[in-house]
């Protein structure tokens, strides 16, 4: 698709650059191709639904996410009392007054071991001191600071069972790219059909003024053999009056003509997406008679179905209908997966409390199992199928109606070849007639009135003709649209 998208902006940038003002049909429909704003939009759209499919399949991986975080306290947390910080902090002041009075009682009690008494008391009363500066490493050791709190992790997450919602998403992300795809392809057909129509309507206006301008020359022609009759006494001015209200006519024609051919040529380069004012003129202008082929009416409907945008967006839509089915059914299913971190902190307390970033890992499982949610699942599971029955019914109501357009369709390009051949078999009469009718003006044996109905006829059978062949050609293009062939 994106291959054929850029072939068709390279040709028309060739058509643009070198022949702009000589267009074919094929360089008409490459333009219009290019410049559509429509497909320029639904080419976005193609490209959006790929890359929602590509996100989609993250969705199978496992996930990596890292957080960090900081925090400032008013006032940290304590794992002492203020007592028992008091009782810590003093530890060895506190027990130099029960040491002493233990030693006095003993030395009252046995004289004998004053000394010794005496001895151990200067030990331990060298010794306090160092008891109360454990005390006071004791209460910073437990002290935990933690007025600045500092966090990270990475985690890792891999989903092991969704219900089903990860491959039915995958799958719904797959056909709506295609949907996108078929959406683009119908909307080019669209394009060319809307180009062939505008492209045949300026050809058939370009024939019609050149009959307008036959005619007007004819009828010009003649007021001027009227005049040299009335002159000479062998037609009256009624005559006269008769030619000249059909040469106001004629010229009245040829303007309604000209200014619909200016219309019909600015809607061509409005599609082709070519300035309104620019002068164009077509490759099948000169032609003096419109080339025709011959379409085969018969069909096979099986040929509409396969081809058709409409019917495969449809049958993408149904599926897509049928996955939202799965997915609201797995939101209300187990789901579980498996987790995995790594933890850091500051302050740590691996060993302590220390102002340094420790960290540890994780692993676990995850399982998530509804209970009880008073059937919304059911009721939004039911909601789902009925969305996909309306698909279904949408599709099937598509396939009747295309299967009518078809037989239209092949209808009208049978009813055009009859036209035409018709018409065909009346402007050789047209012609006839007016042949005869004028070398009898000539020779006087007809009458003025009789001549300008010939010429009526003769413009009459023309156009006839001019319609009969362009609508040849443009029921053709309507079958291959119903067909879904039109390239």
């Amino acid at each position: 698709m994106k291959k054929v998208f850029l072939l068709t902006i390279l040709l028309s940038l060739t058509f643009i650059g070198k022949a702009q003002n000589f267009l074919s049909l094929d360089s008409c429909r490459a333009l219009a191709l290019a410049n559509n704003k429509d497909l320029l939009i639904s080419n976005e759209k193609i490209n959006a639904a790929h890359y929602q499919r590509k996100a989609a399949f993250t969705n199978y991986l496992p996930n990596f996410s890292a957080t960090g975080a900081y925090m400032r306290n008013q006032k940290e947390f304590s794992l002492l009392n203020n007592d028992q910080k008091a009782t810590l902090s003093g530890l060895g002041t506190n027990l130099a007054g029960p040491i002493q009075q233990a030693a006095t009682e003993i030395v009252t009690a046995h004289p004998e071991l004053k000394p010794l008494i005496a001895s151990l008391s200067g030990k331990l009363g060298a010794a306090l001191p160092a008891l109360d500066q454990a005390g006071n490493s004791l209460v910073d050791a437990l002290r935990t600071d933690t007025r600045n709190v500092y966090a990270g992790a990475i985690t890792l997450t891999q989903p092991l069972y969704m219900g089903g919602k990860i491959r039915a998403y995958n799958k719904i992300t797959k056909y709506a790219e295609e949907l996108a795809q078929e959406q683009h392809h119908g909307g080019m057909q669209e394009v060319i059909m809307s180009t062939d129509q505008a492209y045949w309507q300026v050809i058939s206006l370009v024939n019609k003024k050149k009959l307008a301008e036959g005619y007007l020359k004819l009828l010009q022609q003649l007021d001027g053999d009227v005049e040299k009759m009335i002159n000479e006494g062998v037609a009256t001015k009624a005559d006269g009056l008769s030619v000249r209200v059909k040469v106001n006519e004629a010229e009245m024609t040829l303007t309604k003509v000209e200014d619909g051919l200016s219309l019909a040529r600015m809607l061509l380069c409005q599609l082709c997406g070519i300035d309104l004012s620019s002068p164009i003129t077509l490759a099948d202008e000169n032609m003096e008679d419109i080339p025709l082929l011959t379409t085969d009416p018969h069909f096979d409907l099986s040929t509409a179905y396969e081809n058709r945008p409409e019917i495969r967006s449809l049958e993408l839509a149904t599926q897509i209908y049928k996955q939202k089915v799965n997915v609201t059914r797995a939101e209300h299913l187990p789901s579980i997966a498996l987790m995995g971190n790594y933890m850091v902190t500051n302050p740590s307390v691996f060993n302590s409390f220390e102002n340094k970033f420790k960290g540890m890992w994780n692993v676990g499982v995850m399982v998530q199992i509804p209970i009880w949610h008073w059937g919304e699942g059911i009721y939004k599971t039911r909601a789902a199928k009925a969305e996909a029955r309306i698909a279904q019914y949408q599709l099937q109501d598509a396939r009747e109606k295309i299967e009518l357009q078809v037989n239209q369709a092949a209808f009208k390009v049978k009813e055009a070849g009859k036209k035409l051949v018709m018409s065909s078999k009346n402007m050789e009469k047209a012609e006839e007639n007016l042949r005869y009718a004028t070398l009898g003006f000539k020779e006087g044996v007809i009458a003025t009135s009789n001549v300008l109905e010939a010429q009526t006829a003769w413009l009459s059978a023309h156009s006839e003709k001019i319609d009969a062949q362009i609508d040849v050609k443009l029921t053709e293009i309507y079958l291959k649209k119903s067909l879904g062939t039109l390239k």
